[in-house]
């Protein structure tokens, strides 16, 4: 009868594993392995322009958000006006957009592994806020470009990136019709548009207040919260089923 419970046991030890394989504070407080990231987050006191409000907890050094507002940045040699001047109020959403990828330690739920030769890791469909990206589709859609992915297809030639051959410039309206199509094509699907505003808790925010605590911690420990119950009741799911099916197989030998 010993051996009959054996494979029962087995399991029992199998799903305790897989529930405490990863504690959902993994998910908090951490750093992108990514080429100018720090290894964790730490205060930066004297961090740049729109990067200071991660101040107190940030993923990047002062160096990297000055570098951060330059239309050409020695970070990665990306000009933002690669089709005439941008709009200052445009250009304002993408120094937060770089300080937020750069900066924030609120990003972890969304991290996932890649193989490229400037990071290892990238954040993938962040619920960002929708009146975030509403405003950044209205200040930037009388500027030009001619790509809808810039993570992707540019002329490098010059060490600059340029329009690649046949590209044409137009109104970013021209290229991204809607607020979810800018803020979820320009970067491979980086963000995708939540259905929740500034302010919900539930919706990572581009940019706050310096003097504000930091919104998107919340949000972070929420749905790290919301992943970390997924994949325990998915673990428990299978261990019932298997349980049931090893019982039934007992029972009828």
């Amino acid at each position: 009868m010993a051996w009959k419970l054996m494979p029962l046991l087995l399991l029992l030890v199998w799903v305790a594993t897989l529930c405490s394989a990863r504690d959902r504070t993994d998910l908090l407080n951490v750093c992108m392995d990514a080429k100018h990231h720090k290894t964790k987050p730490g205060p930066e006191d004297e961090l740049h322009g729109q990067c200071s409000p991660w101040r107190k907890s940030a993923c990047c050094t002062v160096d990297t958000s000055q570098e951060l507002h330059k239309d050409t940045s020695r970070l990665y040699n990306f000009n933002w006006e690669h089709c005439g001047t941008m709009e200052p109020a445009c250009k304002r959403h993408f120094i937060q957009d770089n300080c937020l990828y750069e900066c924030s330690p609120n990003l972890g739920p969304w991290i996932q592994q890649v193989d490229q030769s400037w990071r290892k890791e990238r954040f993938l469909n962040v619920p960002l806020c929708k009146d975030d990206c509403q405003s950044w589709w209205q200040d930037c859609r009388t500027s030009y470009t001619c790509k809808s992915n810039w993570h992707e297809g540019w002329d490098w030639s010059s060490g600059v990136n340029k329009c690649p051959t046949g590209a044409t410039c137009r109104t970013f309206e021209s290229y991204f019709p809607t607020p979810a199509a800018l803020c979820e094509e320009l970067w491979s699907h980086s963000y995708k548009v939540s259905n929740y505003s500034r302010g919900s808790g539930r919706c990572i925010q581009m940019w706050f207040d310096s003097g504000q605590r930091n919104p998107n911690e919340e949000v972070a420990k929420f749905y790290a919260a919301a992943m970390s119950a997924g994949v325990t009741l998915h673990g428990m799911g299978g261990f019932l089923l298997s349980l049931a099916l090893m019982l039934q197989l007992w029972l009828l030998d």
